[in-house]
């Protein structure tokens, strides 16, 4: 073939393909087909259309199924703004923007797992009104084996900087009135109704279990759970019924929103499980949906073991320094009071003021964090959101020359846009100065620790310092820990543990609910304390971890989790409600490689104040250990090589 014949067929073969690209967009033009996207596994499948519905015409329409089973019937999309656009109606067709895939890892600084897998489909598609004079609504969509994602999606228009959100209207249609795991605060009581009961304002994540036949001995349900990701600069999300269906829950913002254009929402998640234990190991599906780490040098941030100094002083804070030293602990926090009232918005957080109500002192606060550092230790320090909010900018980088490690903000404002924004700014800020993060009460995590991996946990928890039931702290595990680290403020020695529970149940709780930070002994002082023989277990239980199984999991009454830290794997075995035995194999085990396992049981013939006795015996790969348990008691074992 000579030059002119090639360029001939060049030309040609082009003006096919350009004729192919006419008719293609001609076809999509005409088209009002569904737009489907299927998980990278095929096991869930997540379908958008556009249908009239409800008395309104040209609604964006969303489903989800797991293989045949529907998991959330056609259920409207949209939002509805401060001006009165419904962007809920209106639309003629589907427009497909974009595809893809991705299959990637990533490492965690401080994570249950080491390496997490992003892996899933995704399309970004534009719902096209009838009026050209109508708001455009694009739906970006990522599709996991473990959960379906979406946001929304309002791109650049002229004479369009702000938007404000009066709004949000994506409703979650269930197939009949499933059992559900209902909290109304983020520290409340949970309680176990049907779908029907749930009342305005329920929590995130909120976890259902999809009955449908169940034959005998076998557990055919589904677990759902409706969640929120890369909640950073948008109001928070709830639920509530929508009052137009039954059996549908709809999102319901904390308030309104304004953000300039392009602007997306967070993600609206809804995870899909064969069990609770599953719901848990797939938690990173809400990480995986923040941006990447965002700090360049992570090396300062430490994960760790805390004991809380309770009397504010001098003496107090050493006595615990030197308690972190022998047991294996890594920080010592100072609470409320030692700037002053928490309450008291004149209290000076740049200064070493202590409340009189709450201690005599005397607090050298410098001596303390010098004599901390010369041992390893460091040192938080609590500051209630009066004086973040007015003194944040001072406070941080004074910390920083002071040497402390990290900062506890305490009764943070939550919901709305204004303090979701201040909150995570808050995050960074404290980024910028090398400060360590907790944030307590109210707020709950939406997986943004992967950005800013300072944040290392969070409340939003009814921990042990309110005292829960064992079976409150089953549920919290398989609803508030699907969103991430828990600070559980850990109480070992306190009365209430006693009133509660058992110690050997305390032992194992650290292994089961997550936190990069462990507050193990939240009003226990040191010179209180005994030198109880299962506390080594303490010294030698990691907050992070390479890799987590659920080996036995049902909300409310048990769970029995392996986490594995380098070769040592920690067993975690916790019960509520009546006493059982659940066997604990250890296949998890690599092959051929022997281990001792020391175990921690409750025992009443044991002579101690705690009654925990110690054992320890050779196992492998086919062992099973049995972990026999009282009606409010537990099990911990770590797995060590030989």
């Amino acid at each position: 073939m000579n030059r002119t014949q090639a360029q001939r067929w060049g030309l040609l073969l082009l003006s096919v393909a350009l004729l192919s690209v006419a008719d293609n967009a001609k076809a999509a033009e005409k088209s009002n087909a569904p737009v489907e996207v299927t998980s990278p596994g095929e096991k869930l499948r997540m379908t958008l259309t556009i249908a009239d519905r409800a008395g309104s015409t040209g609604c964006p329409v969303y489903r989800v199924l797991c293989g045949k089973r529907v998991v959330i019937a056609p259920s409207g999309l949209g939002l509805e703004l401060a001006d009165g656009t419904l962007l809920t109606e209106g639309f003629q067709r589907l427009a497909v923007i974009e595809r893809g895939q991705n299959d990637s890892t990533w490492k965690t600084v401080c994570g249950e797992r080491s390496v997490v897998r992003d892996r899933y489909r995704s399309a970004i598609v534009e719902m096209i009104p009838r009026d050209k004079s109508h708001d455009t609504l694009r739906l970006e969509i990522r599709v996991y084996d473990e959960a379906v994602a979406f946001r929304y999606l309002l791109p650049a228009v002229p004479g369009k900087d702000m938007t404000e959100i009066a709004a949000e209207k994506t409703r979650f249609q269930f197939t009949a009135d499933h059992d559900a795991w209902a909290v109304y605060s983020a520290q409340g009581v949970y309680r176990q109704v049907k779908l029907s009961q749930i009342k305005g304002g329920c929590e995130r994540p909120l976890t259902i279990r999809v009955s449908e036949v169940c034959r005998p001995g076998v557990d055919d349900n589904l677990y759902v759970a409706v969640a929120e990701a890369a909640l950073v600069d948008y109001a928070r999300m709830k639920l509530a019924p929508s009052g137009d269906a039954p059996l549908e829950l709809v999102s319901n913002l904390h308030g309104p929103v304004a953000l300039k254009r392009p602007l997306r929402t967070p993600w609206r998640v809804i995870m899909v499980a064969g069990s609770p234990g599953e719901l848990l190991e797939n938690n990173d599906v809400l990480r995986n949906l923040n941006d990447p780490c965002a700090i360049d040098d992570t090396s300062w941030i430490r994960p760790g073991k805390v004991i809380r100094e309770v009397s504010l002083s001098t003496a107090g804070g050493k006595r615990c320094v030197d308690f972190a030293v022998k047991y294996g602990l890594q920080f010592i926090e100072y609470d409320a009071g030692w700037y002053g009232p928490e309450g008291d918005a004149a209290s000076d957080a740049t200064t070493v003021t202590l409340d009189p109500k709450r201690s005599k002192g005397p607090l050298d606060l410098p001596e303390v964090i010098r004599y901390a550092r010369q041992h390893g230790i460091g040192v938080i320090v609590y500051v209630n959101r009066r004086a973040a909010e007015r003194q944040l900018g001072e406070i941080l980088p004074l910390y920083r020359r002071w040497g402390i490690a990290g900062v506890k903000y305490g009764f943070v404002n939550v919901g709305s846009q204004e303090w979701t924004s201040w909150l995570h700014e808050a995050i960074r800020a404290a980024a910028r100065n090398r400060l360590m993060i907790d944030v307590h009460d109210e707020y709950r995590p939406t997986g943004w620790e992967r950005t800013y991996p300072n944040f290392m946990t969070s409340e939003g928890i009814a921990g042990d310092e309110t005292a829960p039931s064992n079976q409150q702290t089953l549920t919290i595990l398989f609803t508030r820990m699907l969103a991430g680290p828990g600070d559980n403020t850990v109480c070992y020695f306190d009365g209430r543990v006693d009133r509660n529970a058992s110690h050997a149940y305390q032992l194992a709780k650290p292994v089961c609910i997550f936190s990069p930070w462990q507050f193990l002994f939240w009003y226990d002082r040191p010179e209180q304390m005994h030198d109880e023989p299962e506390l080594e277990f303490y010294k030698h239980l990691p907050t992070v971890w390479d890799e987590t199984k659920v080996l036995h999991a049902r909300i409310g009454q048990y769970a029995v989790i392996a986490r594995r830290h380098g070769h040592e794997w920690f067993v975690g075995c916790m019960n509520a409600g009546q006493p059982r035995t659940l066997d604990v194999p250890l296949d998890f085990l690599p092959a051929g490689r022997r281990f001792d396992a020391h175990i921690y049981r409750d025992d009443p013939t044991v002579d101690t104040r705690t009654k925990v006795r110690v054992t320890r015996q050779p196992v492998e790969a086919g062992s099973v250990l049995q972990a026999a348990m009282t009606a409010q008691g537990g099990m911990a074992v770590r797995l060590v090589p030989k």
